[in-house]
């Protein structure tokens, strides 16, 4: 029998204890100290320091290959011809912050007004829509441009235009604006759809992510225990009450007691998991790995969402783009120019600009985000369908998606992955929506100045494209656009797979809060970390003002 010990080399007892450092663990930590209370933040993953996550054109580098990612692998998809999606997840406190390309998007007005229709049925209401969440979007955010009614400028995160922009992604502005699209200068302004420039999470050629925005300035504080590489097991509860955490670090297994509340905001993945582990969920998927059901709750694990994404590739016709430009002598001047004079490529994250368009109704909601890179894009799905060369890509994503799946146990054992089922684009209304984006893009690459440096179109084959062709390509480039959410939700009173009340805590247990994008009743059209971000803070005020 495993020996578990007290957790004797820091104190035993804190005020309040944070199952992942991720954007949501980071926020919620910082809001916490802010207030004078002690709390342990427990990370799985490593330190967020390192020279290639920091500098913005390190994304490419570090997402198909490195520790601080952990590839989550989802089950054979029946409906996607057998084919399994990797889910890459960061494994470095802040999280997705630590890792992504940097995108600084919240969703639009819409999507939280959605949430406060779907949680006003609680009898203990609390305010979700975009007039309730939108102060939290301004007080975190320190924007190098923009400080309005939508943006604030001294916040703790830093948010500000791409220092180096190549001459394709002006391109690609051009063109989709000269097929009808507005531009804009603001994708989080009072209109989400449009043209432009991307913002991002970085300042003066570093990231700025929730690990460097929320807890490198509590480094110093006496409250704040910081324990990386500390993998939680489960929850520890009595009575239907949250007390501790079990937790393994260096092969030994711990303990550590919350004389207050416990939070977990280990991920869309990892925190069903935990819950399930610890007895709560689906009292009959309980019984089958034989873990003692604690609280019945249907819901854990399931309404899993993404966004899906496709993309089109095609080959320059003279030499455009950032390819070579991590090679001999072009990587030595590229690194030479941004050490010394914080200028040239290595400021960018290869993803400039983008777009929001409805392809199918012009004048409804935006349901597709396009992402341009002035690079062939080679990834798991398409390295043995193209060389590199010189070329671009668009990826389509799908903001807000109908299909559902979801996260089980494969057992009881903390060190066996999860079951995940994504069903990306399984929902016919998604398929619909992202051939028609594809079909929209591909003029993109067809016409205007971006169509006039095409070569050739490489993926999809446009001879004899149909409807039917596009369905075959969808099904078959189909990815994660690295935004899994919604699987332990916050929903109304009657609704019988909510996890969460609209507090945020978990049904049936005291002392247990979620605050990651588990927690969302659907997914926000858009990129998701600053609304992880959100979700901590508000988590935060919400354990502070109860």
């Amino acid at each position: 029998m495993e020996h578990i010990q007290q957790d004797n080399f820091m104190k035993n007892y804190v005020d309040y204890i944070v199952v992942g450092g991720g954007a949501s663990g980071c926020s919620v930590t910082s809001k916490l100290l802010a207030k004078n209370q002690s709390v342990c933040l427990l990370e799985a993953g490593y330190s967020h320091r390192n020279f290639l996550l920091d500098v913005p054109a390190g994304f490419f580098k570090i997402i198909n290959d490195s520790k601080y990612v952990t590839y989550h692998k989802t089950i054979p998809q029946k409906h996607l011809g057998g084919r399994q999606n990797i889910i890459p997840q960061g494994n470095v406190l802040g999280g997705g912050t630590s890792i992504n390309a940097q995108v600084y998007m919240r969703g639009r007005s819409e999507d939280y007004d959605e949430w406060q229709e779907i949680l006003r049925g609680n009898n203990d209401s609390h305010g979700w829509s975009w007039k309730d969440v939108l102060p939290y979007f301004k007080s975190m955010e320190n924007n190098s441009r923009l400080d309005n009614e939508y943006h604030g400028s001294k916040g703790a995160l830093k948010v500000s235009d791409s220092i180096h922009i190549n001459e394709l992604t002006h391109d690609f502005i051009k063109s989709v604006n000269q097929l009808g699209v507005p531009l804009t200068q603001d994708f989080n302004g009072r209109e989400q759809k449009g043209v432009g420039l991307y913002q991002f999470m970085n300042s003066g050629g570093k990231r700025s992510s929730a690990a460097y925005a929320f807890i490198d300035p509590q480094k110093n504080n006496t409250n704040l225990q910081l324990k990386l590489q500390s993998k939680v097991i489960k929850i520890i509860i009595e009575n239907n009450k949250a007390i501790g955490v079990e937790y393994k670090k260096d092969n030994k297994t711990f303990k550590i007691f919350a004389n207050k509340e416990i939070i977990i905001s280990a991920g869309s993945f990892i925190t069903p998991k935990i819950l399930m582990l610890s007895g709560i969920g689906n009292e009959k998927e309980l019984f089958k790995h034989n873990i003692k059901c604690v609280a019945n709750l249907p819901g854990v694990g399931e309404n899993l969402i993404d966004h899906p994404e496709c993309p089109l590739i095609a080959r320059a016709n003279g030499k455009y783009g950032y390819f070579k430009q991590v090679q001999g002598w072009r990587m030595i001047k590229n690194a030479l120019e941004f050490l010394m004079l914080g200028k040239g490529p290595v400021n960018s994250t290869g993803v400039e600009a983008g777009a929001f368009i409805n392809p199918i109704n012009k004048n409804d909601l935006a349901y597709i985000q396009a992402f341009f890179v002035p690079s062939i894009y080679i990834n798991s799905d398409t390295v043995n369908f193209i060389k590199d060369d010189y070329g671009m890509s668009i990826t389509t994503v799908m903001t807000k998606p109908k299909s559902r799946g979801s996260v089980k146990l494969q057992s009881n054992n903390p060190n066996d992955p999860p079951i995940i089922e994504l069903n990306l684009l399984k929902h016919p209304d998604d398929l619909k929506m992202m051939i028609a984006g594809q079909k929209f893009f591909l003029k993109a690459l067809q016409e205007g100045p971006l169509g006039g440096k095409v070569k050739e179109i490489i993926i999809p084959n446009i001879k004899d494209l149909d409807d039917k062709k596009f369905e075959i390509h969808c099904k078959k480039f189909v990815r994660t656009n690295y935004h899994p959410s919604g699987t332990a939700k916050m929903g109304s009173d009657d609704d019988k797979l909510a996890v969460l009340d609209s507090k945020m805590r978990v049904r049936g247990v005291q002392n247990l809060r979620i605050c990651d994008l588990s927690v969302m009743p659907n997914i926000n059209s858009g990129n998701t970390s600053a609304p992880a971000m959100m979700l901590g803070l508000r988590c935060g005020d919400l354990i502070l003002n109860s």
